[in-house]
């Protein structure tokens, strides 16, 4: 093996400290394998329907979502029809969208209904990124149930500066509009909800005893500081988090559920012998 390619390998690796605690969190009872989908699962790319997740990732996470007594679940700040178009999630995977403003949970859940005056105040909020957008080369709009998204990853850095600077001006005294930064977009919503509440929620409506989260984005730092003692929350990226662990790109993500569905195999397959998954 060559320098660079055992430098690449090591790279890879992650630290035996995080494999430690994924070996831990995969002998719980019942185990919460929540993810953050882009910057997590999928690179980041320049066009949002463009993303998908890295085909490692994608089977690693398919392998867990049918072992027993393990919940598989997306929460990103996606609305769910974009999260499914891109993400292609196994079938009984539990979906938070829109920052945890839609849910998810298997046939015959409900979806987000805005109330008139809340349908009002989300004309008004587009209204006004339209006009920015409009001023702002390189800058767009996406749509959700709950709010619009400014993306401003195609503008430069002087644009979308000025573009988000302009949006917050107008917008972030205004009474039932909530705004979240991310990177190189500015989300906003009719409804107060984040990826925090989405991991709360989904612990309590499956029982887990232990819950792994992924994310790279600030608005992840949410869901990493509702995780509790045993949890394992894992940072993707170099940027500043609370997680107690942290890897640097998508593809390490990929090693990460390949090792979490190695001992979850080993560890179901002890407590229910023939039931794990070949």
């Amino acid at each position: 093996m060559t320098p660079d390619a055992r430098h690449a390998k090591d790279k890879l690796a992650l630290t035996p400290e995080l494999r430690e605690a994924i070996r831990q969190i995969a002998g719980t009872e019942h185990l919460l394998v929540a993810m953050d989908f882009d910057g997590t699962m999928a690179p980041i790319v320049g066009h949002a329907d463009d993303a998908r997740p890295l085909p490692r990732s994608a089977a690693a996470f398919a392998g867990l979502a049918v072992l027993p007594r393990t919940t598989t679940a997306l929460i990103s700040g996606r609305a769910l029809a974009s999260l499914r178009a891109v993400a292609s999630p196994p079938v009984n995977t539990l979906l938070i969208g829109s920052h945890g403003a839609e849910a998810w949970l298997g046939p015959g859940s409900t979806g987000l209904t805005l109330d008139p005056e809340q349908k009002a105040l989300l004309a008004e909020v587009r209204a006004v990124l339209e006009d920015i957008v409009r001023e702002a080369p390189g800058t767009m709009l996406e749509d959700k149930p709950a709010g619009v998204v400014l993306h401003t990853r195609l503008a430069s850095d002087d644009v979308a500066d000025d573009a988000v600077a302009a949006a917050r001006s107008v917008l972030q005294d205004r009474k039932g509009v909530f705004l979240k930064d991310g990177k190189r977009v500015l989300e906003t919503s009719v409804v107060n909800a984040s990826k925090g509440e989405g991991v709360t929620f989904l612990r309590q409506i499956t029982g887990a005893t232990g819950v792994l989260f992924a994310g790279d984005d600030t608005t992840d730092e949410d869901a990493l500081a509702r995780l509790e003692p045993g949890d394992v929350g894992v940072k993707v990226g170099l940027d500043f988090t609370q997680a107690q662990y942290r890897v640097e790109a998508p593809v390490h993500v990929a090693e990460l559920l390949e090792v979490l569905l190695q001992e979850r195999s080993i560890a179901v397959a002890e407590e229910d012998p023939g039931t794990a998954a070949e």
